[in-house]
């Protein structure tokens, strides 16, 4: 199926290693829930241990207001609740800060693409994935790139010496194109063309007013194309299939080791949250339209990982792709960058067998 054709059907590094060094000279330890953390006395059990009827989680809220964020849903629908997780909205941080808000526990777990939970474990970061979020599909891509009809761009590789409008610099933004001009032969696609940075929220305005040739979107932006003018260049899916875009979850390995239960709590509602999502669609856009006061119409749908099984070869791809471009130069193996084991739906769930990452399975004192 061409380009052109499946858009109309389609609904949808980090450089801070130095101070990376001063937050965790600096950040202070997590310990068990407080009172005002743990609710009630009443308590669920695992392995014969008393937990907090609920736990505090500090999360951040969506960057990018008009892409669907499943924390929203999971909330408003009682994913949360009936799993003992209790939601803190920390406000929106760049996507460029939110590992190092983890590493400094300004946050107790962070988001978006991969390649960010790579680049920040190379670092140093001691974060590590639990649960995945959205990922590719043919008609769910997690990154579009539009051009204007009348535009001369017909191939990707028009693109060469063309300006490319992108969210932030790094990251699957700015390694789709490259990606794909890679694919079509270029060896080396880094400088050949000129990167835009544009706010989440003003990549249809960059656009159509020329400021930009090409521009990036995450997820299908159905409103865009309903006001016309605009077609498909080429999306992740055509550079990498199902494995590019995989957004996973992280948390501090301190708070996984103290608290345990929390981060299987956590999976759990983001498990089930991730299967009702794809199950309903048109509601969860209504949800997060209400939350965000984003118009329903310019919500961005896009497609969840299955049971938030995290993918190991989504992984090794982007630490593959990492490699290629010399932007990583440590050895790491995908189980230091992730873990299934808090995840009852992964053939890898083993919470609370003593050689896990969760240890001995202490919970919050």
């Amino acid at each position: 199926m061409g380009q052109a054709q499946r858009s109309a059907n389609k609904h949808e590094s980090i450089i801070f290693a130095a101070a990376l060094v001063a937050i965790l000279s600096i950040a202070g330890c997590s310990n068990g829930p407080s009172s005002e953390e743990a609710g009630s006395a009443d308590s669920a059990s695992t392995s014969g241990q008393s937990f907090p009827s609920y736990y505090e989680v500090r999360m951040p809220n969506m960057y990018s207001p008009s892409t669907l964020f499943l924390p929203y849903i999971a909330d408003k629908k009682g994913f949360y609740v009936a799993e003992g997780i209790k939601p803190v909205f920390t406000g929106v941080i760049g996507p460029g800060q939110l590992v190092a808000a983890v590493v400094a526990k300004d946050n107790d777990v962070g988001y978006l693409h991969v390649n960010r939970t790579i680049n920040g474990v190379a670092a140093g970061a001691p974060i590590r994935a639990v649960v995945a979020d959205s990922e590719t599909s043919e008609d769910f891509p997690h990154m579009e790139f539009l051009v204007l009809d009348e535009s001369p761009l017909k191939t990707p590789l028009d693109m060469v010496g063309k300006k490319v409008g992108i969210n932030a610099v790094g990251g699957c933004n700015e390694y789709t194109p490259y990606g794909i001009l890679k694919k079509l032969g270029i060896e080396d696609p880094r400088g050949s063309f000129e990167i835009v940075t544009v706010p989440p929220g003003n990549e249809e305005a960059a656009l159509r007013s020329g400021a930009v040739d090409v521009v990036g979107f995450h997820g299908h932006p159905l409103d865009v194309f309903n006001n016309g003018g605009v077609r498909l260049l080429f999306d992740d899916y055509d550079v990498w299939g199902h494995e590019g875009g995989a957004t996973p979850w992280y948390f501090h390995e301190d708070f996984i080791r103290e608290k345990p239960e929390a981060v299987r709590r956590f999976v759990a509602a983001h498990a089930k949250a991730s299967r009702w999502i794809n199950e309903n669609r048109e509601e969860a856009k209504r949800i997060h339209s209400e939350w965000t006061e984003v118009p329903f119409e310019k919500v961005t749908l896009t497609k969840f990982a299955d049971d938030g099984v995290i993918a190991e070869q989504s992984v090794q791809l982007w630490i593959d792709i990492l490699k290629g471009y010399g932007e990583l130069t440590v050895d790491l193996a995908v189980s230091d960058i992730y873990t299934n084991e808090f995840n009852q739906f992964s053939p890898e769930y083993r919470f609370g067998e003593t050689d896990t990452l969760a240890g001995d399975n202490r919970a919050g004192d």
